[in-house]
């Protein structure tokens, strides 16, 4: 199972992708406790280890590849994989999530693409601006 959801951001790729990355900024922008890492091989988690993987593949703000999986997978389900896109035009950045090798329960990740990033996301960059 795999889908795609996207957003668009008042904010450069390189803000975005530098507080995707970092434990604190990822944090403060989804509003859950997160830790992060920059390199390829980093483990990462989110919303209070509700998810966690590493970092498979990083180019600097254009894409982020990472295993990814939740508590709510078996021990026998494999790791799904995230792609996030960066699409910066102008003084706005497109995000664009790909979510492959999902689980059958794999599609009620899409809303919480939307509900626990997206929304918490617009509030955090739109703060930040000057």
């Amino acid at each position: 199972m795999n889908f795609s959801v996207s957003e668009t951001f008042p904010a450069s790729s390189q803000d975005i992708y530098k507080a995707w990355l970092d434990g604190a900024s990822h944090s403060l922008m989804t509003g859950s406790n997160a830790t992060a890492g920059n390199n390829v091989g980093d483990s990462f988690t989110s919303f209070d280890e509700y998810a966690w993987g590493k970092n498979l593949e990083l180019v600097p703000n254009e894409k982020i590849v990472q295993s990814w999986r939740t508590t709510e997978f078996s021990d026998k389900e494999e790791d799904s994989i995230i792609e996030v896109l960066f699409e910066e035009n102008g003084e706005f950045t497109k995000v664009i999530i790909n979510h492959s090798k999902l689980p059958p329960h794999g599609n009620t990740y899409k809303q919480g693409w939307i509900d626990y990033y997206f929304e918490p996301m617009q509030d955090y960059f739109k703060l930040k601006k000057p």
